[in-house]
């Protein structure tokens, strides 16, 4: 896919290709129609326009930020400088591997679970890398059995802690110390474990220290939840094979396409005024995320802690719902289509028609519509009908379009929501970058833990 490419329009809108409703970029597209009118449920044009104006300003500012270096985050996707290193140490932690576990919670694994999931799904001939596992909780049990079948030979980790400090990382690393150590002799981990933390001391760095553990930086700007474009989510994917050079630069392209332009053509400003406009004029509290390709479900995932832990603050924010077809037909779109009407809907479209092997053609009647169709005939049909069927019944109704999920159209994707998400944040006045509930809620497991220990 060269770096023209603008997938065509979901659905027959009968919208013009320079409709303030539908936007074209590089690698993707948003189709806004479902969800902008005059109707009932749906958010008012002059409502969008309003709110997109008042994002003008801010648009200018971030795209300085951005070229300024003033925004970590937003210029992380120009950066090449780092390519050589993390390449690199993928080289080195995969040699000898045939399995790598990242250790981590929240940000510092979601992101690499988004991007690898591009090769688990076959996207791109991965041959000879190792697999690799995400442990992004603390439940025992996971633990025990990986350990059971895991040759420790042949097993790399890789903790990531911005802080160096989550209560969760150090507890994995530890364990999975004592484990390496007791089956390969207390000098393996230099070999087998590579720390990713910001580059000042820290439990982990000090760890790391103790046993000769490599250690890469993490860029103390960047926060985890917005880390995915920097090595925290582009070293697993190297070591999964994928490109992370164009993992990058379709990320840069997606924000010069939302950055570089006037408010009402930018589909990241069109995105935050959509969801806190119908959050204001028609009480939407949730935005439902549905992708329909098995690779874009840990997207949906990551989706869920960007909006949630950026926004929901001060009495702010809109719960944020990941969910995939068609298994949600089966299981979520009755209440979608019948239930109450406060969601907004995206849907992640792929073209999937004439995917799949041939299937040979029953002689029962009942199966004559699916005669000489495949998979992805269905898949197709499914995801055309669930987006036609919401929009019917009136349920607020966003299309994003990408040709398939592989490294760019993932990029531009996780471009995008960090822009929408950092302008929403902006229409609700609250700092995109925080998250003191949270850090509220550490403090209090650190004291019981340290309770359980005097006792």
């Amino acid at each position: 896919m060269d770096a023209s490419y603008c997938p065509q329009d979901p659905l027959d809108t009968g919208l013009s290709p320079d409709s303030d409703q539908h936007v074209r970029t590089p690698f993707y597209s948003q189709d806004l129609a479902g969800a902008v009118s005059a109707d009932a449920n749906m958010l008012a044009p002059e409502t969008l326009a309003a709110l997109a104006t008042e994002l003008a300003d801010d648009l200018i500012e971030l795209a300085a930020d951005r070229h300024s270096g003033a925004s970590a985050v937003l210029s992380l996707p120009d950066k090449t400088e780092d390519f050589a290193e993390i390449e690199a140490a993928a080289v080195r932690i995969s040699d000898g591997a045939d399995t790598v576990a990242v250790l981590g919670t929240g940000g510092s694994s979601l992101g690499g679970q988004t991007l690898t999931a591009l090769a688990e799904c076959g996207f791109g001939p991965r041959p000879g890398k190792p697999r690799l596992v995400f442990f992004d909780n603390v439940d025992p049990t996971t633990f025990d059995a990986f350990f059971r079948t895991a040759d420790p030979a042949r097993t790399r980790f890789v903790a990531v802690s911005k802080s160096g400090g989550t209560a969760e990382t150090l507890l994995q690393t530890l364990t999975c110390l004592e484990w390496i150590e007791s089956k390969l002799g207390a000098n393996a981990a230099a070999k087998t474990f590579t720390a990713l933390t910001e580059p000042k001391p820290s439990p982990l760095s000090r760890i790391a220290e103790a046993h000769g553990m490599p250690v890469l930086a993490h860029d103390p700007r960047v926060g985890g939840r917005y880390s995915a474009l920097s090595n925290v989510g582009l070293l697993p994917a190297a070591i999964a094979g994928l490109d992370i050079r164009a993992i990058r630069g379709s990320a840069k392209a997606a924000l010069d396409a939302s950055l570089n332009v006037n408010a009402m053509s930018s589909p990241a400003v069109l995105g935050a005024a959509l969801n806190i406009g119908l959050g204001n004029t028609r009480g939407v509290g949730a935005s439902v995320l549905m992708p329909y390709q098995d690779a874009l479900q840990p997207f949906a995932f990551w989706f869920r802690q960007l909006w949630a832990e950026s926004l929901g603050k001060d009495g702010n924010g809109s719960l944020p719902v990941n969910a995939l077809g068609a298994v949600d037909q089966h299981s979520q779109l009755q209440l979608y289509l019948a239930g109450p009407s406060d969601k907004l809907f995206t849907l992640i479209l792929a073209d999937a028609t004439g995917a799949g092997p041939d299937v040979a053609e029953s002689k029962d009647a009942e199966l004559d519509y699916l005669s000489g169709k495949r998979l992805g005939d269905l898949l197709e049909a499914e995801q055309r009908a669930t987006a036609e069927m919401l929009i019917k019944n009136g349920r607020p109704t966003r299309i994003l379009r990408i040709a398939q999920p592989d490294e760019r159209s993932m990029g531009a994707l996780m471009a995008h929501y960090m822009l929408e998400t950092i302008l929403a944040a902006r229409l609700l006045k609250v700092d995109p970058f925080d998250q003191p509930a949270v850090e509220e809620g550490k403090e209090l497991a650190r004291a019981y833990l340290s309770a359980a220990r005097r006792r």
